[in-house]
């Protein structure tokens, strides 16, 4: 059975089906704030990320798809040294606590081991299915760590983690206004990996330094893993040697967006959904559109088949759009509570609800 997590402000929805049949089959947490779910396939366990304001961020666990959910450990930070300068672009002391967790997937090396990204911008590591975590202190000790700012929000936060499936101990994460980052030692050590990439909101002899690169989605293909697909601030970019270079592709209608989605068994296809621009974050003339490229970013074309094409000014999120193995079903979400999937690669969408609450992210179980 296909299911899709969608991650909404006012609750956890569960849609079963295939294409045209999907629906929403049912909820959880109904009313609360779920910013992410992740599904680990090797024991069908799913995890929830709420946000309750004030009351902080919780982490819950559910190993029966959904049943029944248990509260586990939230990633913590330990407290900061004593005479410790750590500040903002804005001259603010960042706060040592977690306020978001931004990514969460699976370690292959151990059974039950997850990574955590989380707002401000630390990499956590759990051995038990999030009953404890360690905070990477490598990382987050780096000097580097000290120059990033937050894209659009108060701290940088780490929003993608790649684990190599060459060697579980090669993981690469992105973060906001931060750039790219690789570990080849299980996190004891780091370096940056931006060759290639421009940031325009900076002076431009700072264009090319790591930390002001401002990726909003960084996905490596899992059939060639010598290939990344980075939705950047600036653009669309390309690695095809391994992160050593990048290079920007072009697409029409726009190339600004936040989410990328690669074909799992074809590293040259891959799927986005563009906005107008920084500044005017909506679908170009009120039209929703996904572009898809078939020859590693080569062209790109228009896929908007069950798609509104007047009107509509949707915006999705950087997690919000997902592609289930089987490389044919896609599903993405807007923040104005549109919900559409796809059985063939994006040739037909279908509508599967539009009332919804604003979408933070979707993920194929």
């Amino acid at each position: 059975m296909t299911e899709l997590l969608v991650s909404t402000r006012k609750g956890l929805f569960v849609v079963e089906g295939h294409g045209a049949e999907a629906r929403v089959a049912r909820t959880a947490f109904l009313g609360d704030n779920v910013t992410l779910a992740f599904v680990d396939r090797r024991d069908a366990t799913w995890y929830a990320v709420l946000d309750h304001g004030h009351f902080g961020v919780k982490l819950h666990r559910s190993d029966d798809r959904g049943a029944t959910w248990m509260e586990i450990a939230t990633p913590a930070y330990p407290p900061k040294p004593e005479g410790l300068v750590d500040k903002d672009m804005w001259g603010k002391d960042r706060e040592w606590s977690t306020k978001g967790i931004w990514a969460l997937e699976a370690a292959p090396d151990r059974d039950g081991a997850l990574w955590c990204g989380t707002l401000p911008g630390g990499l956590f590591r759990s051995e038990d299915r999030g009953a404890t975590w360690t905070l990477c202190e490598a990382l987050w000790t780096m000097p580097n760590r000290l120059k990033w700012n937050g894209g659009g929000a108060d701290h940088a936060a780490i929003h993608s983690i790649c684990v190599d499936p060459r060697d579980p101990r090669t993981v690469v994460v992105a973060v906001s206004s931060g750039g790219v980052w690789r570990t080849r030692d299980a996190g004891a050590t780091w370096d940056p990996h931006t060759v290639g990439m421009v940031a325009g909101y900076v002076p431009p002899e700072q264009a090319d330094w790591p930390e002001n690169q401002d990726p909003h989605r960084v996905v490596q293909a899992p059939s060639a893993p010598n290939v990344f697909w980075c939705q950047h601030h600036m653009g669309i970019w390309r690695s095809t040697d391994d992160l050593a270079t990048w290079t920007q592709l072009h697409a029409q209608p726009s190339s600004f967006g936040f989410p990328v989605a690669v074909h799992p068994g074809d590293a040259d296809t891959a799927w986005f959904v563009p906005a107008h621009s920084d500044q005017k974050r909506a679908p170009i003339d009120g039209r929703v559109v996904v572009t898809r490229t078939r020859d590693g970013g080569a062209t790109f074309h228009e896929v908007t088949a069950g798609l509104p094409q007047q009107h509509a000014y949707d915006l999705v999120y950087r997690h919000a759009l997902s592609i289930a193995p089987d490389g044919d079903q896609l599903g993405f979400g807007s923040t104005t509570g549109n919900l559409w999937v796809t059985a063939d690669q994006g040739d037909h969408w279908h509508a599967v609800a539009a009332n919804l609450p604003p979408i933070y992210a979707v993920r194929y179980a």
